[in-house]
């Protein structure tokens, strides 16, 4: 039967379509249109195809997922070797590669600098815009083809939005914040979780179930090209057409001057941690492509380019000890006490061990010498035992038969241990330390030693005791004064207007994470509709599982967490809507650089107060980029687009105006 001309016409703006809301979802992060209205488009594009199977192409948005699991991958022969860097490791290291490169050439040269993304290397293959082929780097010579799951990471353009025939080349990578949420939904299903974003990233895109891969969260940010029909006279230049074509790349640095490129690697090396992916360090190449052929290669590396790499992530130490800490829901958890130890430019003394069943498969002893991990924010981890190291004095790791803190009865369940004692006070602390996090109440001076003072002075003896605290309470406590407990007490009660959103993650509720917590909020009107709610009603919530309904039902049917909450409400807590209106409303905020009147975090919840909203990336929606000291690639971005820019006076006038209006 033949195709209709309209069936093939709506398809093709159907797939057009689809093509430009995945690059400004996935890409631009600037969303145009809501998830409902996307999900019917690709709904009827795979309606149509279904129907007309002869419609279906390699490139269109609905083959990035369902291949079927493959038994291997098999080798594919890259057309231009896919060669690793050498490395410089300090700013000594810097200036010999920059001052043999000069030799080299014979005269000056400019240099493109690149942040280096700590992930796993991949190249595309596209033949007139479309995606074929997809070559891990393999040994630089051979790589394996891994396609059905490059197709199922949305920054990977299925079609260029230019039919060209280029080779792109890039690395694969999984944000900081993604990468915790991967290993914790990893620990709360008893499976090990990955050592650092690299290993995530990498693991993630060989799997032989291309569904695997489509559940992680992984990008794709472009740094170099092998074979293509077009020409690029710098690597500068490069960069900026890739953005032309779909793609995710960073805003690179050109100079010639080695004072400005030890500026800049020192500049990156301090704010590694505040980057939205893990770097470890920085790539610096000729920019002028035509040098590179003349400046040639070694057996592995070539000479135009290097990668000045910061301060390791991963060392070897002792472990000494493990003790056991008992969380908010009773879980206890194994922490490894270690022999203090540099990693990035922090000491690390303690490092995570997960759960029961992760101290098991790890093997490691009591000590043992270990490798630790720390990536970003990430807390530090025993990634293994280097078991040739050990003289046979090594002692198991006891799991204790009765809880750390109150004595009471333990029980497993899956793979962790938990404290059965509905009264143990170590439950209520880390409750307190939950409630009071950024991401919920954001009550600033109510940590870790507070929390505990609190509760075994029996001061708070129910979570919602918190805002009902005086200042009388906190006066004769060790470590508080007149000031600091004046200073707590206005902090709760700033605290006290909170979002439903924020609201739900604070009450600590069994799977309810800070997505969750959005979804509930989004889908019900108000605090009361979510509290008499069955599991069923819960369940038609995209997003939400069996597991995580079942809990919430059960949290919120428990007459002592429905009193917590009433009290909490008498106590003066309000839940504030979603969507603030005030003087900012309409107005996009976005920041760069390190602001000296607070962190961004509550520089972004100010504006959000004033009906304002934030963004982390700069794009054409945005109104205001607000400069701190030593800003970043958002700094240009903005002057191109024309966005007003602002400095850290200017704002904080801008909010006290805003406020008076």
């Amino acid at each position: 039967m033949a195709v209709p001309k309209e069936v093939k016409e709506e398809v093709e703006r159907l797939r057009n379509l689809i093509r430009k809301y995945d690059y400004y979802y996935y890409v631009l992060n600037n969303p145009l249109v809501s998830d409902a209205e996307y999900d019917e488009l690709k709904r009827r594009l795979t309606e149509l195809e279904r129907k007309y199977p002869e419609l279906i192409t390699p490139d269109s948005p609905t083959q990035r997922v369902g291949a079927p699991p493959r038994k291997e991958f098999p080798n594919v022969k890259h057309s231009l070797p896919m060669l690793s860097l050498d490395d410089a490791r300090n700013e000594e290291e810097i200036r010999e590669f920059y001052e043999r490169i000069l030799r080299l050439v014979g005269g000056e040269v400019d240099f493109c600098i690149e942040p280096k993304f700590d992930g796993t290397s991949l190249e595309l293959v596209y033949e007139r815009g479309v995606l074929v082929r997809a070559i891990t780097r393999g040994d630089g010579i051979t790589g394996e083809d891994v396609t059905p799951n490059a197709k199922t990471i949305r920054s990977i353009p299925l079609r260029l939005f230019e039919d060209i025939s280029i080779e792109i080349r890039g690395e694969v990578v999984i944000s900081k914040e993604n990468f915790r949420k991967l290993n914790e939904s990893l620990i709360d299903r008893g499976e090990r979780p990955f050592a650092n974003p690299r290993n995530a990233a990498a693991g993630s895109l060989m799997q032989l179930d291309s569904k695997i891969t489509a559940s992680r969260p992984l990008d794709f940010i472009v740094w170099g090209f092998g074979m293509s029909e077009v020409e690029f006279k710098t690597q500068s230049e490069f960069l900026k057409k890739t953005k032309d074509l779909g793609f995710k790349s960073p805003e690179p640095f050109t100079t010639r001057d080695i004072n400005e490129i030890l500026k800049i690697y020192r500049e990156w090396e301090n704010k590694r941690d505040s980057y939205e992916y893990e770097l470890d360090g920085l790539v610096i190449k000729v920019n002028d492509v035509k040098l590179w052929d003349k400046l040639g290669y070694t057996a592995k590396s070539p000479r135009w380019a290097f990668a000045a790499k910061f301060k390791p992530r991963e060392r070897t130490t002792k472990l000494l000890n493990v003790v056991w800490q008992v969380g908010r829901t009773g879980i206890i958890t194994p922490v490894a006490e270690l022999k203090p130890v540099e990693i990035g430019g922090v000491i690390v003394s303690r490092a995570t061990l997960h759960n029961v069943d992760i101290v098991k498969k790890l093997g490691v002893r009591i000590g043992d010498t270990v490798i630790v991990s720390r990536a970003g924010d990430v807390i530090p981890q025993i990634i293994k035992p280097i078991e040739e190291a050990r003289t046979g004095e090594e002692e198991d790791i006891q799991i204790p038969d009765h809880c750390p803190v109150c004595g009471g009865e333990v029980a497993l369940e899956g793979p962790y241990l938990k404290c059965l004692n509905l009264s143990c006070p170590a439950k209520l602390a880390a409750s307190i330390r939950h409630l009071a996090k950024r991401e919920a109440f954001d009550i600033e001076g109510l940590g870790e030693k507070t929390s505990k003072l609190l509760v075994s002075r029996n001061i708070v003896k129910d979570i919602s005791d918190i805002f009902k605290l005086r200042k009388e309470d906190l006066i004769h406590l060790p470590g508080f004064s007149d000031i600091s407990a004046e200073q707590l007490i206005l902090a709760i009660n700033r605290a006290k207007r909170i979002t439903l959103e924020r609201f739900l993650y604070a009450l600590g509720i069994p799977g309810v994470g800070e997505v969750t917590a959005k979804l509930l909020a989004r889908h019900f009107k108000n605090l009361d509709d979510l509290m008499n709610v069955g599991r069923f009603e819960l369940l038609r919530i995209k997003g939400i599982g069996p597991e995580t309904a079942n809990a919430i039902e059960k949290f919120f049917k428990d007459s002592r967490n429905r009193e917590s909450i009433k009290k909490m409400l008498e106590y003066g807590v309000e839940i504030i809507s979603e969507k603030v209106e005030g003087p900012l409303s309409g107005k996009v905020f976005v920041f760069t650089g390190e602001l000296d009147c607070c962190p961004r975090s509550v520089a972004k919840k100010m504006v959000e107060e004033l009906g304002g909203q934030t963004a982390d990336n700069v794009s054409r929606r945005v109104h205001y980029l607000v400069v701190g000291k030593k800003p970043g690639s958002k700094l240009q971005k903005a002057q191109k687009l024309g966005i007003t820019i602002i400095d850290e006076k200017e704002f904080l006038r801008m909010l006290e105006e805003a406020r008076k209006s």
